[in-house]
């Protein structure tokens, strides 16, 4: 199967108070190149959305073999991303695409065990990460067969209106922890992750 990741990284990151949070240091890196090289270790393809190709979270990904998909509307929501994103995959005749929120740097260690339950389900289905209590998370793995839906999507509702049209396909698969749930969006969210002794080792470039 010819797996597809997509990280979304065009937003404004504007609960930072003038920081940007896919840079901030995970494990003496920033953490979009975090999740960035955990995902090569896991798919085919890595995509990651930027504002511009020129924006500077492109530079914490030099030297990374994964392609860089610019979203000029990307003040539009986070359907900019997630559109070429799709069309990106699609384009590379990927028979899947992973959403990989950029901003959660605890998800880098279950990219490769999500993908091999996804590949062990029925053709069609749809992967969604869910926490061990039951709550719904991410990331998503998509079908080829999903990835035209996504061009409907508008605004900042992400690709909720995708999972509503494909609900019957949906299954959840368990995390043994808060990753699924534990985005971080502000000061504080990373202050207290640092506290709780989240030390992800540094990534082998």
């Amino acid at each position: 199967m010819r797996r597809a990741v997509l990280l979304p990284a065009a937003g404004a990151s504007s609960r930072m108070r003038g920081r940007d949070k896919l840079l901030e240091d995970v494990g003496g890196q920033p953490c979009l190149r975090h999740l960035a090289q955990a995902a090569l270790a896991s798919a085919d393809s890595v995509f990651v959305a930027l504002p511009a190709l020129a924006h500077p979270r492109a530079e914490a990904l030099a030297g990374l073999a994964l392609t860089l998909v610019p979203v000029p509307d990307a003040a539009t929501g986070m359907s900019a991303a997630l559109k070429a994103g799709a069309v990106a995959a699609r384009a590379v005749q990927a028979e899947a695409l992973m959403v990989l929120p950029a901003d959660m740097p605890d998800l880098a260690p279950h990219l490769a065990p999500l993908w091999d339950a996804f590949e062990a389900f029925p053709e069609g289905q749809i992967l969604r990460a869910f926490t061990d209590g039951g709550q719904a998370g991410h990331p998503v793995i998509f079908p080829a067969a999903c990835l035209r839906a996504f061009a409907t999507l508008t605004g900042d509702s992400g690709a909720a209106p995708v999972l509503r049209q494909f609900e019957a396909a949906l299954v959840a698969h368990k995390l043994p922890d808060a990753s699924p749930t534990r985005d971080l969006d502000t000061p504080q969210d990373w202050a207290q992750w640092r506290a709780s002794g989240a030390r992800p080792a540094p990534s082998a470039d």
